[in-house]
């Protein structure tokens, strides 16, 4: 059974968590493994991103829901995908 919009939303909501926290905190981060580099850092970063504007993406073909032309609020996911990209700019 194919996920729903609000559910894909809701998965999403993680990577918004974690984009934020290591905005907020950077390396002290609880998402960021102890000794970690920047660049890992930044990496950990990218790929929440990615994963963010793959699911704001999805158009309802391939067996995923609209989320694309839905009506749902995803401010806190496209805040969060500019806040990560503008992290990794300045890290």
């Amino acid at each position: 059974m194919a996920q729903t919009v609000a559910e894909c939303l809701t998965a999403a909501t993680d990577s918004v968590t974690v984009i934020n926290d290591i905005n907020t905190n950077g390396s002290d981060s609880e998402y960021v493994s102890e000794g970690s580099t920047q660049e890992e850092i930044n990496e950990l970063v990218q790929r929440n991103v990615d994963h963010l504007e793959v699911i704001l993406a999805y158009d309802g073909e391939n067996d995923t829901p609209d989320v694309a032309g839905s009506s749902e609020d995803k401010s806190s996911y496209t805040t969060a995908i500019t806040t990560g990209k503008a992290y990794i700019a300045a890290n």
